[in-house]
C-alpha cells in the first residue's frame, strides 16, 4: 500500500451506506417549497446517519438531489419522521409536477484530493 492512501475508509463510511437519488420537477408557483425544503433539509442534518446531501437543477427544470445516508435504520428514521411525512403529502398535493425516488446501496468508495 502506498504511504498516502489512508489505512482505513473515512470514517462516515459504512460498507451499508445508501444514497437516495431524488429527481423532480415543481409545478410553475410552487408556493412554501423553499421554506419546507430547507427545514427539511436543517432537520435531515441533525438525524443520526445523514452523511452528505447535493443538490443540482437541470436547464429543463429538472432537479437532482443526492442524499447519503449511513444504513438502511438511519434511512428508515428519516423516511418515518414525522415532520418528513408532512412535506412529502404536501409535495406530492402542491409542489411537484413529478418526482421519481430510487435508493441504491454503495458497493465501494474513492477518494482523490489534488495535494494530499
Amino acid at each position: 500500500m502506498r504511504a498516502d492512501y489512508p489505512a482505513a475508509p473515512p470514517a462516515w463510511y459504512s460498507s451499508k451506506m445508501l444514497i437516495v437519488v431524488f429527481r423532480s420537477k415543481l409545478v410553475d408557483a410552487p408556493d412554501g417549497y423553499a421554506e419546507m425544503a430547507q427545514e427539511m433539509l436543517d432537520l435531515a442534518k441533525t438525524m443520526p446517519g445523514f452523511v452528505d446531501v447535493k443538490a443540482f437543477k437541470a436547464d429543463d427544470g429538472e432537479r437532482l438531489t443526492l442524499v447519503w445516508w449511513q444504513d438502511e435504520e438511519t434511512l428508515r428514521a428519516w423516511r418515518t419522521n414525522a415532520r418528513h411525512l408532512v412535506a412529502q403529502k404536501a409535495g406530492r398535493e402542491r409542489w411537484y409536477e413529478y418526482y421519481t425516488l430510487e435508493v441504491a446501496e454503495v458497493k465501494r468508495t474513492k477518494d482523490f484530493t489534488r495535494g494530499q
